[in-house]
């Protein structure tokens, strides 16, 4: 057993996704752009930086992209209210918690984000620490999340629990294997071409094998 589960938040112990694909299109399309909200699902798990020129260009991203991205903030702080935890997300914190690991959630949202999530879930008093925007420099897929949270829980191996092809390659930088749920929209393939250990399509799917996985075999 890893001695520290680093936990995805958005789309992985709450259901953000599409919340946030369909910020992103308002917030493009305020900016004289409109692209097809499938496209940008597919970049959901990205950071804003990484997301806004991955879906435009670099021109976009030197003209529009922060303005891009605190439109996106304001539209989705709209939705946020709508926002439900994943079944079974408390759950398994509990599970993680009876068997000694330690929890680091992790996420590059603002606090006032996190802090939103850390009520909804009612994990405060389960995990450990939890990062925020305040922890990173380079957003996912690069590795600085991932290397906060293992900062966070100090030292011992870690496994990472994610949602997204992203969350994978940034563990994989930080040398940290993922165990991933098909929560986010993306599918059982893409997640194992990534890189991921093992897939399971739910939380509950998870917990009910959770002693065969890195984060509790």
């Amino acid at each position: 057993m890893a001695s520290t589960a680093i936990l995805d938040i958005d789309g992985t112990l709450v259901d953000t996704n599409y919340h946030h694909a369909l910020a992103w299109f308002w917030a493009f399309r305020q900016q004289g752009v409109v692209l097809p909200i499938w496209k940008i699902h597919r970049s959901i798990g990205m950071g804003g930086d990484q997301l806004v020129p991955a879906l435009t260009s670099d021109t976009f991203e030197a003209e529009h992209g922060e303005a891009a991205r605190a439109a996106e903030k304001t539209l989705y702080m709209n939705l946020i209210r709508d926002v439900e935890p994943m079944r079974d997300a408390r759950e398994l914190l509990e599970d993680l918690k009876r068997q000694g690991s330690t929890i680091v959630l992790a996420s590059s949202a603002k606090a006032d984000e996190v802090d939103h999530y850390l009520d909804l879930l009612d994990v405060r008093e389960l995990a450990d620490d939890w990062t925020s925007s305040a922890d990173v420099e380079g957003t996912k897929p690069e590795p600085d999340l991932v290397e906060a949270a293992k900062d966070k829980a100090g030292d011992g191996d870690a496994v990472m629990l994610g949602d997204t092809p992203w969350d994978i390659e940034a563990a994989k930088k930080a040398k940290v294997p993922t165990v991933a749920v098909m929560t986010g929209g993306f599918s059982r393939a893409e997640l194992e071409d990534a890189g991921a250990v093992a897939v399971f399509e739910s939380l509950s799917e998870l917990r009910a094998d959770l002693q065969d996985t890195p984060l509790g075999g």
